[in-house]
């Protein structure tokens, strides 16, 4: 995810590393060869989390007469969405991705080859995905290759959305997320949810260095009540270095967290919020 308003690539404020320049490219390659050395792993544990939300969301009676959409925060490529509506795992993504092969396409071939590959394998219960993401070159590659089916550039944190983005939200109503939690707040939700339409359930995996409170109750305050297994925390990836390590530590100390087991070990890791309305 590039974070909105970013301009470095490594050492962030916060002491966490920042990756933005692998998203300025037309396609995912970069992307996959700089995380592959960090183990990135939570898109793969998301993904039957997100399946389950998606699937349980659709089958909710709103009144409409077609599929509620997920919108994807800080989709970057649309790795979520793939792995959400496609026969494919995050290793094999990140095979294709840093193969010699690969490595060895234009970014045209690539394009032409990913739209063939995720075609053939669409799952038969494939839902409507929306990306949000401030990376144009990202979310043109996921659009393009059929990813997704609308994606928007809108930083809700310095703006209001967009009208496209607003005609959008109106069909949304699970919205995901998967490593922004350090780079949104609740102004983005505030945003996204004071344009929504139908119901809508938030699915989010957020660093255990983040305090996820803010948005939180930004959600109660729009009827959506949030629940958290602290005793179950996914991996995400590994640190970048001794430094990211002493900040992870630190941030979840600072919350009331114990690092032991976790960050001490040398992996930043995530917990699983879902916020659903108090009444479906």
């Amino acid at each position: 995810m590039a974070g909105p308003g970013s301009g470095g690539t490594e050492g962030g404020a916060d002491g966490k590393s920042r990756f933005d320049d692998v998203y300025g490219g037309p396609d995912p390659r970069a992307y996959f060869r700089r995380l592959a050395p960090l183990e990135y792993e939570i898109p793969h544990h998301a993904q039957p989390v997100f399946r389950q939300a998606a699937a349980e969301r659709a089958a909710l009676d709103d009144a409409r007469t077609h599929v509620p959409a997920v919108l994807d925060v800080c989709c970057s490529y649309g790795i979520n969405a793939a792995l959400l509506n496609h026969d494919v795992t995050l290793a094999e993504l990140y095979e294709r991705y840093t193969s010699p092969g690969s490595r060895m396409m234009s970014a045209t071939e690539l394009t032409a080859s990913d739209k063939a590959f995720f075609a053939a394998r669409r799952r038969p219960d494939a839902v409507p995905v929306f990306g949000l993401d401030v990376s144009a070159p990202a979310v043109h590659y996921a659009l393009e290759v059929g990813l997704l089916d609308a994606a928007f550039t809108d930083n809700l944190e310095q703006d209001p959305p967009s009208p496209s983005l607003s005609r959008a939200l109106a069909e949304v109503g699970l919205i995901t997320l998967t490593g922004g939690g350090s780079y949104i707040t609740a102004r983005t939700f505030t945003a996204l949810l004071d344009g929504a339409r139908r119901p809508v359930w938030v699915s989010a995996f957020v660093l255990r260095t983040v305090s996820y409170q803010p948005i939180s109750r930004t959600l109660a305050a729009h009827g959506l009540n949030t629940i958290v297994d602290v005793s179950r925390a996914y991996p995400q990836r590994l640190f970048t270095d001794e430094g990211e390590q002493r900040y992870a530590i630190a941030a979840v100390r600072a919350l009331g967290g114990d690092p032991t087991g976790y960050e001490e070990n040398g992996r930043f890791y995530s917990l699983n919020y879902e916020s659903r309305p108090d009444t479906p």
